[in-house]
C-alpha cells in the first residue's frame, strides 16, 4: 500500500473512529511491530535460523571477496613490472573474478532476502493472531500497527510480546 493510501485509509479509520466516539467509548491500542520483531521469542528464533543456514555461505564469500582484494593488490604492485600483454591478462582475469564475485554476492543477498522475508512473515502472521486474540480478550475496536504518534497508554505490545513468548 503506498503512503497516500495509508494516509487517507488512517484518515477514515481517524474519522470513523472520531464518529463512533460520540455515541461510545472507543478502545484503541497500539503495536510496536518493530518491538515484535526483535524481542519476541519465534522472531529471535527466525534470526538463530538464517544466522545458522547463511552463515557458512557468508565465510566463504568473504573469504573469496578477502582473496580477491589480495590478487588486486598484489596486481598493483607486480603491474610496473609486468609486460603489456602479461598486464593485460591479468586485469581481464581480475576482471572476471571480481563480477563473479559480485555475481555470488548479489544471489547469496536476495536468497538472504527471500528466506527473511518467508520467516518473518510466519513470525509477523503468528503475532497478527495473539493481537487479535488480546484485542478480542480486552474489547479493543482498533489496533494500529503504525502510527506517526501514538500515546503511549495504549501500546499493547508488551500485552502481546508476554502471549508470543509465554507460547510454545
Amino acid at each position: 500500500m503506498n503512503m497516500f493510501t495509508r494516509q487517507i485509509s488512517l484518515a477514515v479509520v481517524l474519522g470513523l473512529a472520531a464518529f463512533c466516539a460520540q455515541a461510545e467509548e472507543i478502545r484503541i491500542g497500539f503495536i510496536n511491530t518493530d518491538r515484535i520483531f526483535k524481542e519476541a521469542n519465534t522472531a529471535k528464533q527466525a534470526q538463530a535460523k538464517l544466522e545458522q543456514e547463511f552463515s557458512k555461505r557468508e565465510k566463504e564469500l568473504n573469504d573469496a571477496g578477502n582473496a580477491l582484494k589480495s590478487s588486486v593488490e598484489k596486481f598493483e604492485r607486480e603491474a610496473p613490472t609486468l609486460s603489456e600483454s602479461q598486464r593485460a591478462a591479468r586485469q581481464k582475469q581480475l576482471g572476471e573474478q571480481d563480477r563473479d564475485f559480485q555475481r555470488k554476492r548479489r544471489e547469496f543477498q536476495e536468497e538472504l532476502n527471500a528466506r527473511k522475508n518467508e520467516e518473518f512473515q510466519q513470525v509477523l502472521e503468528r503475532a497478527n493472531r495473539v493481537i487479535k486474540q488480546v484485542a478480542e480478550a480486552e474489547k479493543y475496536d482498533l489496533v494500529l500497527q503504525e502510527a506517526v504518534y501514538i500515546n503511549p497508554k495504549h501500546d499493547i505490545t508488551d500485552k502481546v510480546l508476554k502471549v508470543i513468548n509465554a507460547a510454545k
